[in-house]
């Protein structure tokens, strides 16, 4: 990856065009660890809406273990999220260039836990459930949270129900009839916007097929290329911050 493109993705300077390579870029890697996750830990980690549906289900069922077993995820990516922003606003305050690349190297990092001590860590009982599964229900919130604040909620990357709603309105516009005259206004579509969702949708889907048959063939160590994947994307401004760290320090030497 050329260190020109790798810094105007994650560092600090944003762009539209950034944001959105590197909204495929996590959406690719959210629909492999959300499917091929799934195989390891029999649960979608990144689907909050099917999770607390379910916990509706089990309270009228009187399953109330299982409730407790989706409060568990549900808080585990409420918890992730809180930890992006933190790190988010405590690299901007500090004027960072690793400000967006810190909570992808904390997301590479806690991939390389779980694919390495993946089978210890489904043995801990964690908040109401497996390490596992709180694990990835916090790397998921870490990194929804992360390409929704740099994109102001354009884009989201963890779950797709948003994502296909807006391209059916966005075909729903391609679609309408306009009469000639209509003191309505004409209704048009933003073909640029639909794209966007479109690949979105697709790098989600494509990542789901790519984690579904490395988890299935590989097992937990089929989070290993996610997570050097991670790393690439947010290697550069980390050294950037490295390399003004250093020069500072040794101006402060030398003086």
């Amino acid at each position: 990856m050329p260190i020109r493109y790798a810094r105007r993705l994650t560092g600090r300077k944003r762009s539209v065009v950034a944001n959105r390579h590197l909204g495929y870029a996590l959406a690719f890697v959210a629909g492999a660890i959300n499917a091929g996750g799934f195989l390891a830990v029999q649960q979608y980690t990144s689907h909050m809406t099917g999770i607390v549906s379910a916990m509706a289900d089990h309270i009228a069922l009187g399953a109330y273990d299982l409730v407790l077993g989706g409060l568990g995820g549900v808080l585990s990516f409420v918890l992730g999220a809180i930890a992006s922003t933190l790190m988010v606003n405590y690299s901007k305050r500090r004027r960072l260039h690793s400000e967006n690349a810190l909570p992808l190297l904390c997301e590479a990092a806690l991939l390389l836990c779980f694919g390495l001590l993946g089978a210890t860590l489904a043995t801990i009982e964690g908040l109401f459930v497996p390490l596992t599964v709180m694990l990835l229900c916090f790397i998921m919130g870490l990194q929804n949270a992360l390409i929704t604040k740099l994109s102001r909620a354009e884009i989201r990357t963890t779950h797709i129900t948003g994502i296909v709603t807006d391209i059916g309105i966005e075909l729903g516009k391609l679609l309408y009839w306009n009469r000639h005259g209509d003191r309505h206004g004409r209704v048009q579509v933003d073909r640029q916007r639909l794209q966007v969702l479109s690949l979105l949708a697709l790098y989600f889907f494509m990542g789901g097929i790519a984690g579904a048959f490395g988890f299935n063939g590989l097992g937990y160590i089929a989070t290993l290329p996610l997570a050097l994947l991670l790393v690439g994307l947010a290697l550069v401004p980390a050294v950037d911050d490295l390399r003004s760290g250093w020069r500072r320090f040794r101006r402060a030497r030398q003086g």
